[in-house]
């Protein structure tokens, strides 16, 4: 990939973000420094148990709960400032703005067309976590905006995980639903807390058979998901 040479956004989503024209790459610093300091001064966020996410080298597929439009920030700075990379998926409908589309490629993400058997989606994740880069995926599909709000997860991140011989890592986020309560679009000042699991991998399961490793890993990384959500929330009351 050239700088200012036409590449389209499938380039930006096939290759990988080493690879990403000096340009590009230069967004991203850019946008990393000033969102996280923003973030950092406004949400000030923690990462418990960090160390999990940056010491571990490999690619990986991240997966977290959905409550804000804050959530993939504190994973994409921490990883960005230990020198990994993380490519966030997104719903394709997002790509019905053009500059939305061309902000989302150039900082590493990938679309993600829901309800449907996304291959492109699955091998370029698959490939990019050969390559040793991450996904970060949200398998609620949506921001859960309240406490009684009905979710129905999507399954696939184990398949993706599966087939890249790749660990699944759960980390879960509190405190981003308090930024904007229910009812409003105004955003409020407040502090924000994740934290990090343990790499799940498919061959401490337990489980044979492809179909049957993938459903209980699915099952497995979003059950550590909410336990570490419930925890956060019990050590600090009221941040949801």
């Amino acid at each position: 990939m050239r700088a200012f040479a036409g590449n389209s956004f499938d380039d930006y989503y096939d290759h990988r973000m080493a690879d990403f024209p000096l340009p590009a790459r230069a967004l991203l610093a850019l946008a990393v420094c000033l969102v996280g300091a923003l973030t950092k001064l406004v949400w000030p966020w923690r990462m418990v148990d960090g160390r999990k996410l940056w010491d571990e080298r490999r690619g990986r597929v991240i997966v977290m709960n959905h409550v804000s439009m804050l959530d993939p920030i504190p994973v994409v700075v921490s990883l960005w400032a230990h020198g990994q990379r993380v490519r966030p998926v997104y719903k394709s409908e997002f790509d019905g703005n053009r500059f939305v589309t061309w902000l989302f490629s150039r900082i590493g993400g990938i679309p993600v067309v829901r309800g449907t058997a996304d291959m492109s989606f699955v091998r370029r994740c698959v490939r990019s976590l050969r390559r040793g880069e991450c996904i970060l995926i949200f398998p609620e599909g949506t921001r859960v905006r309240s406490q009684d709000q009905p979710v129905e997860l999507h399954a696939g991140f184990a398949l993706v995980a599966q087939l890249a011989k790749a660990p699944v890592q759960p980390l879960s986020i509190v405190g981003a639903l308090n930024i904007t309560p229910e009812g409003t679009h105004w955003k409020r000042p407040g502090r924000v807390w994740c934290k990090v699991g343990d790499c799940l991998e498919f061959g401490d399961l337990g489980v044979r058979g492809r179909k049957a490793q993938a459903k209980a890993m699915e099952s497995l990384a979003m059950d550590r998901v909410y336990a570490m959500r419930d925890e956060l929330r019990r050590e600090h009351p009221g941040k949801l």
